[in-house]
């Protein structure tokens, strides 16, 4: 099973503060009903490899499957989480998936590419690779549709997205960038609440950093607005959103002026 434990059970009060990393067996034990063998298997290797990156993990309880949908919006401290969370969140939710938006170039990396699919990555085409010569193989990752339909239409299928509202890797330890407003828009759109998430960095380094995760309680629009969202509607919720980010992940954040 999951080691997702109570104080009545095998794991502790509050889902955060009981978390331990899971044992070898625990790991390769777990059912992950939603999973075919080939992914099974890959969710299990990554945990074994990468969930010892965790130091601590709270909030839980806010991410599991009956939560479903949600849009998760986290800070992004290092692009490991972006391999990590994926695999952590499916390991825990026995095999579902929360459908990250992913930057189109990454696909590149060998094996990244991979795990990209395998996760079910919504595609993001908006940035430029590096070096520029490897835009000409961009139209091999575009998509008919863009990344905010295809994000919506998992929300109205039933199914959880995860974005990182920064947009981009942000080091600073002290303070979040202002952010981009697709969660906020998602939200509310599909009327779905967020589920709020801070990354902090507390050892390690920068390849291989030790990460405290917490999953803030849902937060719910006042609203379902659908497609007479305002961008004032969207600027508003966004503030809210990123205001509980800054609070989980100890960090400062400024609204747009």
């Amino acid at each position: 099973m999951a080691v997702i434990e109570r104080d009545e059970g095998p794991l502790g009060p509050d889902l955060g503060t009981g978390w331990r990393q899971p044992t070898t067996r625990e790991l390769f034990h777990q059912p992950l009903s939603h999973l075919g063998l080939v992914d099974r298997t890959l969710t299990r290797s990554l945990g074994y490899v990468l969930f010892s990156s965790f130091s601590s993990i709270r909030g839980l309880e806010h991410v599991l499957p009956d939560a479903d949908p949600f849009v998760l919006a986290l800070n992004h401290t290092t692009r490991f989480e972006a391999v990590a969370l994926p695999a952590l969140l499916m390991y825990y939710r026995g095999g579902r998936r929360v459908h990250f938006l992913a930057d189109w170039n990454f696909q590149m990396i060998p094996g990244i590419g991979l795990l990209y699919r395998r996760s079910g990555a919504i595609v993001v085409m908006r940035k430029s690779a590096r070096p520029r010569f490897l835009n000409a193989l961009k139209p091999l990752y575009a998509h008919a549709e863009s990344s905010h339909h295809r994000a919506l239409a998992h929300l109205r299928a039933g199914r959880s997205v995860g974005i990182f509202p920064e947009g981009t890797v942000n080091r600073d330890p002290a303070r979040l960038l202002r952010g981009r407003l697709g969660a906020a828009r998602l939200s509310l759109e599909a009327g779905v609440p967020v589920i709020p998430g801070g990354i902090r960095i507390v050892g390690g380094d920068a390849r291989r950093p030790q990460l405290a995760l917490e999953f803030g309680p849902p937060m719910h629009p006042t609203a379902h607005v659908s497609n007479s969202v305002t961008r004032a509607n969207v600027r508003a919720w966004h503030d809210r959103i990123m205001t509980e980010i800054a609070r989980l992940s100890g960090r400062a954040w400024e609204p747009t002026p």
